[in-house]
């Protein structure tokens, strides 16, 4: 498809293999545009593992011929770019909100990578006729956390949006306070959304559905095409991959914030990080959205929510399903997939290599006990890994998280004797545990001082948070200050939508 963009961004060497498969799926689906320029743009960050990942050289971002910084400022692009915004409609907060789309977002195209095509995406562009009320830009404050969630959630080995760098200049763009612009560059197999099919069912465009659902069976499940019920086949390993992805958030508690149906991909992959954060102090029932007054997307109500939001996918393919029952036979598969993934997770957080009836009450009561006492979950966790079975073992490290030690105590006795059942060895056990159970987590207090200091032009928090978080399983000694405790300040931030 030969694009006609017309706009200020020169085309400059580039990579090779650039393709545009999104592009094809016609006039209806997207609207093209060139990114609104950045002035005065500067480096903030760059994944050096997002770069490999996508077969970019090491110097990829300062190779005088290739102008990466102009490009991913949106000031240039690349031969083969054909920025556009998508157009997709949505649930938010469990209500309908129309048509919503890329409103500060820009698709550039595809690269042809070692593991097959990556969509690029330039976060914070400018103005696209999506963007409602918005100005279509990204702040620095965000784009810094955005990049440092999806790479830390790569580290983590969940399946998210990658990305490749932030650019930042100091044009001002007002939120709560005037602060700075900046441009963070996602990646992704696909940026397809629940929100996409909802879209176009809501206003009965069923050939153009059914072309988006062809389109993401073609490229992303081909499985699905020899099914007897291709589409039903489609609904139920998004059920499938979405249920996995549900259990992981959970077992390391991370929080979205913003669970709605525009904010969920088809691949099942974590996307659009806003107001997230992982949980410090146990709390069940945590916000982490200062924007979400009603707690709909509360940490333990995300797996729910994420079943709500397949129900809208499935209302949203039953023109090509056409079978209702095809369809909730297929939402069914959540009911124990979900379930079975958490339990198997939580298992092995526990370090248990076996299955036994009482596991999942055992599981329970540690998190009842850990809630109730405000243990810190990732810190529990991870000391839990140091558990002695042995005659008199004190375990003192891990006890004294513990505001109840009678409790804990007693948990801790059916705890040893569940795991001699199994003949379970300590020091392999921990070795199995610290490989489930990490030490790094991107905590909000660790976000909040690169931020300040990259307001101030020094990145080096960022760079460092970076190369940390990209090994979360490991001891890393020389890092051990990012796997402390929260500072007391740190119940003090707030992150909202317009994080």
């Amino acid at each position: 498809m030969e694009s006609t963009l017309q706009g200020p961004a020169a085309v400059v060497s580039s990579p090779p293999m650039w393709l545009n498969r999104f592009a094809t799926l016609g006039q209806a689906f997207f609207t093209e545009l060139p990114p609104e320029p950045l002035p005065d743009p500067h480096w903030v960050a760059t994944s050096p593992d997002c770069a490999g990942m996508l077969g970019l050289p090491d110097d990829w971002w300062r190779r005088p011929d290739w102008n990466a910084l102009q490009v991913f400022s949106g000031n240039a692009r690349w031969r083969g770019m054909q920025p556009l915004a998508s157009v997709y409609s949505g649930h938010q907060f469990g209500v309908w909100a129309g048509q919503l789309g890329d409103g500060r977002a820009l698709w550039l195209g595809e690269i042809d990578t070692p593991t097959g095509p990556m969509e690029l995406q330039l976060k914070g562009s400018g103005l696209t006729p999506y963007s409602r009320m918005g100005d279509g830009r990204a702040v620095l404050r965000s784009s810094i956390r955005e990049f440092l969630c999806s790479e830390a959630m790569q580290g983590l080995g969940i399946p998210t949006t990658r990305a490749l760098c932030v650019t930042g200049s100091h044009l001002p763009v007002p939120r709560e306070e005037i602060e700075t612009a900046a441009v963070v560059t996602r990646v992704a197999p696909s940026f397809i959304r629940f929100g996409h099919f909802e879209h176009f069912a809501h206003h009965d465009q069923h050939e153009a559905l059914r072309r988006l659902a062809d389109f993401v069976i073609e490229h992303f499940y081909p499985g699905c095409r020899d099914a007897a019920q291709p589409y039903a086949a489609l609904l139920q390993v998004v059920t499938l991959r979405t249920a996995e992805l549900m259990a992981q958030w959970q077992a390391v508690g991370f929080c979205h914030g913003v669970m709605n149906t525009d904010n969920m991909s088809i691949l099942g992959l974590t996307i659009d990080y806003g107001p997230f954060g992982f949980l410090d102090a146990f709390d069940p029932g945590h916000i982490c959205n200062h924007s979400d007054h009603q707690g709909r997307y509360a940490y333990a109500r995300q797996p729910n929510v994420a079943f709500w939001n397949l129900h809208a996918l499935a209302q949203a393919l039953l023109p090509l399903i056409e079978d209702s029952d095809s369809a909730l036979a297929a939402l069914e598969t959540y009911k124990t997939a979900f379930p079975q993934a958490l339990i198997e997770r939580m298992s092995a957080k526990l370090g248990l290599a076996t299955r036994e009836g009482g596991d999942r009450e055992l599981i329970d009561e540690l998190l009842q006990r850990m809630a109730a006492d405000r243990c810190d979950f990732t810190i529990t966790f991870r000391r839990l890994g140091l558990f002695s079975t042995e005659p008199g073992a004190a375990n003192a490290e891990l006890r004294d998280l513990f505001i109840d030690r009678t409790s804990f105590d007693l948990w801790a006795d059916r705890y040893t004797q569940r795991l001699q059942r199994e003949n379970s060895v300590d020091a392999q056990r921990s070795v199995r545990m610290n490989r489930v159970n990490p030490k790094f987590v991107l905590r909000n207090h660790l976000a909040e001082v690169a931020i300040r200091q990259a307001r101030a032009d020094d990145f080096d928090e960022v760079a460092r948070l970076v190369k940390v978080l990209r090994r979360p399983y490991d001891e890393q000694p020389e890092w051990a200050a990012y796997a402390g405790f929260p500072p007391e300040w740190a119940q003090s931030i707030e992150v909202s939508c317009s994080s």
